[in-house]
């Protein structure tokens, strides 16, 4: 299933503290490189996986603003301007139609990362990150229209090497939408520069609560 999605974001801006220092259209946020806040959450699965922990990744819409056509964090979004982050949870129903509790989510804390935009502008986010553990099949997703145009599951350890530039690729398993707007199933070899970018101190993080997750079950 595909669903639409809303026009025109204001965000929060903030210094590099993290103290708000007023509201600003989102592609001027991007353009100047001011800081602002995300809710991300990684939806992470062993079932059907031969035991092995699996992340889910979504492929950004190739008309998105920041890192179009690359394979990114199972659902990540803005906070819109004046948003708390247990409301920006509604990313999770608006890009995968995924229905939880906000206590439901394993918090990972705040992580601060910054990266150069393509074509100018710079990406500056205080990234609140959350894990989910979901088993439902990725058919039983919901992918928003303008936002999402697949979904993949890529194994854990295989992504750490690489990552670890242990490996050139990982295999990436999933449905995504074709050009007629059908679901099909597609499966793939994604390299390194397939990613959206973040830093290794951002991959710790979230391995160790990953591993968290699964000790607790």
């Amino acid at each position: 299933m595909v669903k639409a999605v809303p026009e025109e974001e204001l965000f929060d801006i903030f210094d590099k503290e993290y103290n708000k220092i007023g509201i600003m259209p989102r592609r001027e946020v991007h353009a100047k490189g001011h800081w602002h806040a995300t809710f991300q959450c990684w939806i992470v699965s062993n079932k059907g996986h031969e035991g092995r922990i699996s992340l889910l990744f979504q492929m950004r819409h190739p008309r998105k603003d920041t890192f179009p056509g690359l394979l990114d964090i199972s659902c990540a979004g803005h906070l819109q301007a004046g948003e708390t982050v247990r409301e920006g949870q509604r990313e999770l129903y608006e890009e995968l139609g995924v229905n939880v509790s906000f206590e439901e989510l394993h918090d990972c804390g705040v992580y601060a990362e910054e990266h150069p935009i393509a074509g100018g502008g710079m990406d500056r986010e205080f990234c609140h990150l959350f894990i989910y553990k979901c088993d439902k099949p990725l058919e039983a997703y919901v992918m928003q229209a303008e936002e999402v145009t697949g979904i993949y599951w890529i194994d854990l350890k295989e992504f750490k090497e690489m990552m670890a530039e242990q490996r050139t690729s990982v295999q990436a398993a999933g449905i995504r939408v074709d050009s007629a707007g059908c679901i099909e199933e597609h499966t793939f070899a994604a390299e390194f520069t397939d990613f959206t970018p973040h830093g290794i101190g951002y991959y710790e993080r979230l391995y160790t609560h990953v591993d968290n997750v699964f000790k607790n079950l």
